[in-house]
């Protein structure tokens, strides 16, 4: 397997589709593969414990630690929304269904600042569901305040608190979501936005996202801060905490939380429970705002099946990171890039890697 990737990564370097980037493979607790290439864009090589930004790959981290959270508290997915948040626009709606994308929230009926948690509470409450389960559309940017304001409600500290104390410092992971320390700054990765094509694909999604007045251009806008590869490159953006799309990881980093997440890490907090709920899908079928089928699971992507396997869970980032594990084998994957690419889901430079695992 080594061999294959190392081809593919010496194949995508050769034809420009890479500046630098790491891959990690884990099975059963321990590292079959660790390799790097490239620079990180500062003036250095790409390294292993190279950080970058993830965007939404932070996802399922996010959503493990609030189905942890409700685990140790005796409750399950099927909690209703409005138990811990009563003013949510849809009380009766489960967290697992939150989870899965189906609340139809991802569009606000006004703006509000990332970095801003109670102003987003605010313009959630404000606004009105596009559609009702068991219809769900993916919600790129309004999922991280979400689960954040579940999680204050639950434990009274933020995802990334929660992340830092029960995940990522005892496990010493290098995968942060908020809580960056200064003297790693040195170690993140410069993101290059991705080359426009001379035209762009003729496809109903991007025709939506590029129409102001769409509910699809609303579900990618509708939380302001850190829209671009300039404001990811700073200080302010690695330690933003997000839950949707704040993570800065190396990929080792991002394959060990995967591990941690199939107890395949001594001292995992995840019970068992958690990776069932997060293996499970709860929506399939054509998506609101992808406009393509797509299948969620309690806040993992269930769906496609060449990009995760047959019984693989995970979630690709903004630009082509992607981490992913398939718990029947005990496996785990993740990539790492800086060269951002269009697309929601990763190109050919990462099918190439994906078919050096089957």
């Amino acid at each position: 397997m080594k061999e294959q990737l190392q081809a593919a990564i010496d194949l995508n370097v050769q034809e420009g589709l890479e500046q630098g980037c790491a891959v990690s493979v884990w099975q059963d607790g321990r590292e079959l593969v660790s390799l790097c290439a490239g620079d990180t864009g500062r003036g250095s090589a790409w390294a292993a414990d190279t950080l970058v930004p993830i965007f939404s790959a932070t996802k399922p981290a996010a959503a493990a630690c609030l189905l942890q959270a409700l685990y140790d508290c005796c409750q399950s997915p099927e909690l209703e929304v409005g138990t811990l948040w009563p003013e949510f626009p849809q009380p009766r709606l489960t967290v697992g269904q939150l989870l899965a994308h189906q609340s139809g929230l991802a569009a606000l009926a006004e703006p509000a600042p990332l970095e801003d948690l109670e102003a987003c509470r605010r313009a959630i409450e404000r606004s009105s569901p596009l559609w009702e389960p068991p219809a769900h559309g993916y919600h790129p940017q309004t999922f991280g305040p979400m689960v954040d304001i579940l999680m204050l409600e639950l434990t009274g500290k933020r995802v990334c608190d929660f992340w830092e104390e029960r995940v990522r410092r005892p496990l010493e992971l290098d995968f942060y979501i908020g809580h960056l320390p200064q003297d790693c700054w040195g170690r993140v990765a410069h993101l290059r936005a991705p080359r426009l094509p001379g035209a762009m694909p003729r496809t109903p999604f991007y025709r939506e996202y590029f129409d102001p007045t769409s509910p699809v251009y609303r579900a990618f806008h509708s939380i302001t801060g850190f829209e671009s590869p300039r404001e990811m490159n700073t200080p302010a953006a690695w330690c933003c905490g997000s839950p949707a799309k704040g993570g800065v990881a190396s990929a080792r980093g991002l394959a060990q939380f995967y591990q941690a997440l199939m107890g395949q890490l001594p001292g995992s907090p995840f019970a068992p429970d958690v990776l069932e709920w997060m293996r499970t899908p709860l929506s399939c079928g054509t998506d609101r705002t992808l406009l393509e089928h797509t299948s969620f699971s309690c806040g993992a992507m269930c769906e496609p099946q060449w990009l995760l396997g047959s019984d693989g869970l995970g979630h690709a980032g903004a630009g082509g990171s992607l981490g992913l594990c398939r718990p029947a084998s005990g496996l785990s994957f993740a990539y790492v890039m800086r060269g951002m690419e269009l697309g929601y889901l990763p190109g050919a430079r990462v099918q190439r890697l994906l078919a050096c695992l089957s």
